[in-house]
């Protein structure tokens, strides 16, 4: 493999692996053991048309779009001061889930939620398709695809670790405090994007 596919592996895994509103629901769907694989499908699959629309030159499309941007801002503040109040509520009645059956919640509700967390955050269009597509084509030849390659092969090898890997926590969640704890954090995670997006 070339320089250019880990030098996209590298990037694209150092954009993603951080603390942010789709990490943590993968998280906890991992944690769940609730629809993963569609789960982490959807968000590797979602990554790749990202970064394939990037090298294609969408980049340069939605950087020059104001009202695109607006909108997906106040979009993506609104459905994460949503999801944050929800985990506040999940938080605050401190109910024990059963590791085995789930919370609950449908397929299409499960990837409905995942959409609003990739597809109304306007940070995923800065980092994937700006960023990333501006990074690739600076390459010679196809070294942009092969750039692309690589930091969608991280996209998948993150998701895969992330929501597979969580259940090897899911003895730290038998107990109610531990839920508890995990929906505080998911909550002050979604409330403090949510701020971001208005404010930044």
């Amino acid at each position: 493999m070339s320089l250019d596919f880990f030098s996209g592996l590298a990037t694209g895994l150092a954009l993603i692996v951080a603390i942010g509103s789709q990490n943590a629901y993968v998280l906890r769907q991992g944690i769940l053991r609730e629809h993963v694989w569609p789960i982490v499908a959807f968000c590797a699959l979602s990554d790749a048309l990202l970064i394939l629309a990037g090298i294609g030159g969408a980049g340069v499309v939605i950087r020059g779009n104001e009202t695109l941007l607006l909108m997906t801002r106040y979009g993506g503040a609104l459905f994460l001061a949503s999801y944050g109040a929800l985990a506040t509520h999940r938080a605050w009645r401190g109910s024990q889930m059963q590791l085995d059956q789930g919370s609950g919640a449908t397929l299409t509700v499960s990837l409905t939620t995942c959409f609003g967390f990739t597809f109304l955050n306007p940070h995923v269009y800065l980092d994937t398709v700006v960023l990333l597509g501006s990074i690739a084509n600076q390459r010679q030849g196809n070294g942009a695809w092969v750039f692309g390659a690589g930091a969608c092969t991280g996209s998948v090898v993150w998701f895969s670790a992330l929501g597979f890997g969580a259940r090897f926590l899911a003895p730290l969640f038998q107990t109610t405090t531990a839920w508890r704890v995990l929906d505080s954090v998911i909550a002050l995670t979604m409330w403090a994007l949510a701020v971001t997006l208005v404010f930044a």
